[in-house]
């Protein structure tokens, strides 16, 4: 055999595999860099919570950290673009942590906010305690927003709280503030340890998940609760995860009160809490605030919005079939709604933003809102605002225009008013992060 004939032998596949990894690679380069783009198009580089810092001279390119991400594929959060990991999803990272487990050089760092925009984050001890005694935080409002995080959390804080704190004598040992996942935990730990407690949740059992649209899949983990034991969920949609918790609380007898909003928590002189609520006030030793970031949905503050028929999240498109329905907003969640809501068969779909763009919303969303504009399921006004809603239709200002729309219900998307003001009136001290863990 020549020389030539052995090189075409062993060198000719070699070339070949490296060619079709050199090919691979590059395509999935372009991908990334497509993904990046479109969020630097739309506005979306700020992480919302806790979320990954790559330190580029350490990172190995591994693609360990974009396998471990569970988010991945339905999100594209991590990504390699010139042979390095990067953040190309910022808003879609929710602080599940893997990727920094994953790396095998220690490159990734969990951080909350950035150079340029701070996240506001409670100052918690190691027990999750405040800077006052006695109100302790736990999941998402101290940022982390992950529920099985939220469910150890809840447990944890609750565990402290029974080993430090002096029980009520004429109150409740312990107020849970909130019956999201670390509430969910909270309320099982303090069952469990025979405390006298009180949940108060200001909407239903799941909090955030309660809010979730229907069928979407939530993310959970493998996690350990008082009472139950070791719960196991993958993938799983938000209607089984709501199922699993409401049968739990019936069978242990959880003590929740729902739709109660508590207003405030006012410290006493023997170091003990009044917590008021429109409906009454409750004295405890201690408080647990589990509530989340996102805060109290915020309103239009326009005459005829204390109507039924008006909400500030989808819940179930199909509930919507065949009605009138105006959504308002310019976010993701207004453009989701607006589309699921046209796409569910309602008799007519408006869109109303007040904006001319809707520049801070995901891409996909903006095609699927698009793609309901051009078959006639949705009309999209932009530069409008609600003036005022009636029983059988809404009053709507275009660029001066004053229209009246026919309307069955009306969702408002306009965000939500965060719970700093409530942390202040109450005394906790909180810490605003830039890009830092």
């Amino acid at each position: 055999m020549t020389k030539l004939s052995v090189y075409l032998v062993y060198a000719l596949p070699l070339l070949v595999i490296w060619a079709i990894y050199w090919l691979r690679r590059q395509r999935r380069h372009s991908a990334n860099m497509a993904t990046l783009d479109q969020s630097r198009e739309a506005g979306l580089v700020e992480p919302a919570s806790l979320h990954p810092s790559i330190d580029l001279s350490r990172c190995l390119g591994c693609g360990a950290c974009v396998t471990a991400c569970p988010e991945q594929p339905e999100h594209q959060v991590l990504g390699l673009i010139d042979g390095k990991a990067r953040l190309i999803g910022p808003t879609d990272c929710i602080g599940h942590g893997a990727c920094r487990v994953a790396c095998p050089t220690d490159a990734i760092t969990l951080v909350f906010g950035t150079e340029t925009r701070g996240v506001t984050i409670p100052l918690l001890s190691p027990q999750f305690e405040t800077s006052v005694p006695g109100v302790y935080i736990a999941g998402e409002l101290g940022g982390m927003g992950l529920i099985r995080n939220a469910l150890m959390q809840g447990r944890q804080a609750v565990e402290a709280i029974h080993a430090r704190r002096p029980r009520g004598r004429d109150a409740l040992d312990l107020v849970i503030v909130g019956a999201g996942p670390a509430g969910f935990a909270a309320a099982l730990t303090a069952k469990s340890l025979g405390m006298r407690y009180q949940v108060l949740e200001q909407e239903a059992l799941g909090g955030c998940v309660f809010q979730y649209p229907r069928g979407k899949l939530v993310m959970t983990s493998p996690a350990e609760l008082p009472l139950v034991g070791r719960i196991r969920f993958g993938n799983t949609s938000k209607e089984e995860l709501l199922a699993f918790w409401q049968d739990v609380e019936k069978r242990h007898g959880l003590v929740c009160s729902y739709r109660e909003r508590v207003m405030a928590v006012e410290s006493q002189s023997d170091g003990g809490f009044v917590l008021r609520t429109p409906r009454t006030q409750y004295r405890a030793a201690s408080v647990l605030l589990a509530i989340g970031r996102r805060g109290t949905p915020r309103k239009l503050g326009v005459t005829g919005e204390d109507l039924p028929k008006v909400v500030y999240r989808l819940i179930d498109p199909e509930q919507y079939r065949g009605q009138r329905v105006i959504v308002v907003g310019g976010g993701d969640s207004a453009l989701e709604a607006a589309a699921g809501v046209a796409e569910a068969g309602a008799t007519s779909t408006v869109l109303s933003y007040r904006g001319d763009a809707f520049a801070r919303a995901k891409a996909r969303n903006r095609e699927r809102v698009d793609r309901a504009s051009a078959n006639g399921s949705l009309q999209v006004m932009l530069g409008s605002q609600l003036r005022r809603i009636e029983p059988d239709a809404v009053m709507l200002d275009q660029q001066g225009k004053l229209q009246r729309i026919a309307n069955d219900a009306v969702i408002v998307n306009a965000g939500g008013e965060l719970p700093d003001a409530f942390l202040k009136s109450i005394g906790i001290a909180v810490d605003t992060k830039f890009g830092v863990a």
